[in-house]
C-alpha cells in the first residue's frame, strides 16, 4: 500500500481551474505600488544630493526596480480593473513628490522669481537676479542673509555689506532662459498663489499638469482602441514624482502640451492637424526642446498642404507667443540661451559631456555635424515611412536616438521621452531616462563625466538595440508560423 501524501497548498487564492484569481493578481499590483510609492517617498526626503549622491542614486535605482515590478505586476491585472488601479498609483505616485522641498533642482526658485517680477510689471528678459533694479522684490525666501547663505546651493549676491546676501536662484547673473508659455505659466502660478506659500504652488501646479499628462494618454490610448497599461509607463514613473513634482521643472508643461498636439495630430481631418500644430507650437514656446517631435508629427506625410497644416500654426504660434514679451522687453527675449548652450559643450564637443559616444569612435569636431546628418536621416525615415495614426512612434523615434547621440546631462529632459515611451509602448527606450539619472548624481562623484555618460548612455543604447532584436525575431516568427498555417494569408 502506498503510503498517503498531504495535498499540495497554494498561498494565493485561486480559481477552481487553479489559475489565479483576478483579485489576487490586483491585490499584486497594489502591494508593489504600495512599495513603489513608499521607496519613493523615502527618496525624495532623502537630502544626499550634495552629501551623498552615490546612497541618493542607490534609492533611485531601487525605486525604478520597483517600477519595473509595479509594471510587471499590472500586465496581469484584468483589463476592467486596470484603469482604477492605474489612476489611483498616478495620484499616489504623483503625491510623493511634494513631500518634500525641491532637492535635486534649483531651477523652480528661477521660475518663481520669473513669476514675481512678471506680476509686479517688469519683463523678466530685461534684469538678471542680482541686479539692483527689481531688488525691492527680494525677500528672505529667494535671497537668504547672514549664516542662511552657508548652504552649498546658495549663489553669493555681490554689493550686500559685511552681512553676506545670497540668492538660492542658480546663475543669478544671467537673464532667464525661459520661453514665453512657460513665463505666462510662471505668472499664472505667482498671481494664483497666496502670499508666503513659496515652492508649494509650483510642485502642486506641476502635479496637476502631470495628472494631466496621464489622463491625456489614457483618453489617446482609448480612442485608438489600444491597450491602456502602456500608460503607467508615465503614470508610475519614478522621474515623473522627482522631476516633474519635486523639483517643479516646467518641462511638464511641455510635456502636456507635446502629447496632446499628437493626438490632435493622429485624428483624421485637415483642422484638428492645425489644432495638434497650434498645441505643438505651444509646447515649443514652452521648452524648445518639444520641438524634436515635428518630425514625428509628419510621419507618412506626402503632401505639402498636409505638412503646411501642422508647421505653418506649429510656427505662427511660437513667433506669436514671443511678440508681447519683444514688445514689452528693453533686452533680447533670448536671454541666456546662447551662453547655455556655450556653458553645455553643444557647440563645441571638446568642453563637456555631450556626445559621448559619438566621441568614443570621432574626432570631436565631428560630433556636432554627423549627429545633425544622423537625427535628419532619422527624421526623414519617420517622414517618408512612419504611420500618420501613430505619429508619437516617428517621435519617439527622433528623440530617442536624439537623446542617445547628445548625451544630456540633466535627468528632467527625459520627461518628453518617458511620454513618448507610453504612447508607443517601446518601454526599452526608458533605460535612456534612468541613464541621465545616473549621469546627473553620479558625475560628482566619479569626476570622469564624459566616461560617465558614455557607460550610462551605451548601455541605454544597448538595450534598445536588443529589445529591437528581440521584436524583430518574434515578428519574423509569426510571419513564419502564419504562413505554415493552413488557410492563412502572412502579413509583411
Amino acid at each position: 500500500m502506498k503510503p498517503r501524501t498531504a495535498p499540495t497548498t497554494s498561498t494565493a487564492p485561486t480559481t477552481p481551474t487553479g489559475r489565479i484569481s483576478p483579485t489576487a493578481r490586483t491585490a499584486w499590483a497594489a502591494a508593489a505600488l504600495v512599495a513603489l510609492t513608499t521607496a519613493l517617498v523615502l527618496t525624495i526626503r532623502h537630502d544626499g544630493y550634495f552629501t551623498d549622491p552615490a546612497g541618493l542614486f542607490r534609492r533611485y535605482a531601487a525605486c525604478w526596480a520597483l517600477f519595473a515590478l509595479a509594471l510587471l505586476a499590472l500586465r496581469r491585472v484584468p483589463a476592467a480593473r486596470v484603469v482604477p488601479l492605474l489612476l489611483a498609483g498616478a495620484v499616489a505616485v504623483t503625491a510623493t513628490g511634494l513631500v518634500a522641498p525641491p532637492r535635486t533642482s534649483t531651477d523652480s526658485y528661477r521660475y518663481a522669481w520669473d513669476g514675481r517680477v512678471q506680476s509686479a510689471g517688469i519683463s523678466p528678459y530685461d534684469h538678471a537676479p542680482q541686479d539692483p533694479g527689481p531688488a525691492r522684490l527680494r525677500d528672505p525666501w529667494l535671497f537668504p542673509t547672514g549664516a542662511a547663505c552657508q548652504g552649498p546651493d546658495r549663489a553669493p549676491i555681490p554689493g550686500g555689506g559685511p552681512v553676506p546676501h545670497c540668492t538660492r536662484i542658480n546663475r543669478p547673473a544671467v537673464h532667464t532662459i525661459y520661453p514665453p508659455v512657460a513665463e505666462a505659466y510662471f505668472l499664472a502660478v505667482d498671481r494664483l498663489s497666496p502670499g508666503g506659500a513659496r515652492h508649494k504652488p509650483l510642485q502642486i501646479g506641476a502635479g496637476l499638469l502631470s495628472l494631466g499628462v496621464t489622463g491625456a494618454l489614457l483618453l489617446i490610448l482609448r480612442r485608438r482602441g489600444r491597450n491602456l497599461r502602456p500608460a503607467a509607463y508615465w503614470a508610475w514613473c519614478p522621474a515623473v514624482p522627482i522631476e516633474a513634482v519635486n523639483n517643479a521643472h516646467v518641462d511638464v508643461l511641455g510635456v502636456l502640451l507635446a502629447v496632446a498636439g499628437l493626438g490632435l495630430v493622429a485624428a483624421r481631418g485637415i483642422g484638428r492637424r492645425a489644432a495638434g500644430g497650434l498645441v505643438l507650437g505651444a509646447a515649443v514656446a514652452t521648452k524648445l526642446m518639444p520641438a524634436v517631435v515635428l518630425p514625428g508629427a509628419l510621419s507618412g506625410v506626402r503632401r505639402v498642404r498636409d505638412a503646411a497644416a501642422v508647421l505653418v500654426p506649429a510656427a505662427a504660434f511660437t513667433l506669436l507667443a514671443y511678440l508681447p514679451y519683444v514688445l514689452l522687453s528693453h533686452d533680447s527675449v533670448l536671454g541666456y540661451l546662447g551662453g547655455y548652450v556655450d556653458e553645455e559643450g553643444y557647440d563645441d564637443p571638446s568642453t563637456g559631456s555631450r556626445y559621448a559616444l559619438l566621441r568614443l569612435v570621432l574626432p570631436d569636431s565631428w560630433a556636432l555635424p554627423v549627429l545633425l546628418v544622423v537625427i535628419a536621416g532619422v527624421s526623414v525615415h519617420v517622414m517618408r515611412r512612419g504611420d500618420p495614426q501613430r505619429p508619437w512612434s516617428g517621435a519617439l523615434l527622433v528623440t530617442g536616438w536624439a537623446f542617445v547621440l547628445l548625451t544630456p546631462g540633466y535627468s528632467w529632459y527625459a520627461l518628453l521621452l518617458i511620454a513618448l515611451v507610453a504612447l508607443d509602448g517601446r518601454w526599452e527606450w526608458l533605460g535612456t531616462a534612468l541613464a541621465g539619472a545616473a549621469v546627473y548624481l553620479l558625475a560628482p562623484v566619479f569626476g570622469h563625466r564624459s566616461a560617465l555618460s558614455a557607460i550610462a548612455y551605451g548601455a541605454a543604447l544597448l538595450l534598445v538595440l536588443l529589445a529591437a532584436a528581440v521584436r524583430s525575431r518574434r515578428g519574423a516568427r509569426s510571419v513564419r508560423g502564419a504562413a505554415r498555417r493552413p488557410g492563412t494569408v502572412p502579413h509583411p
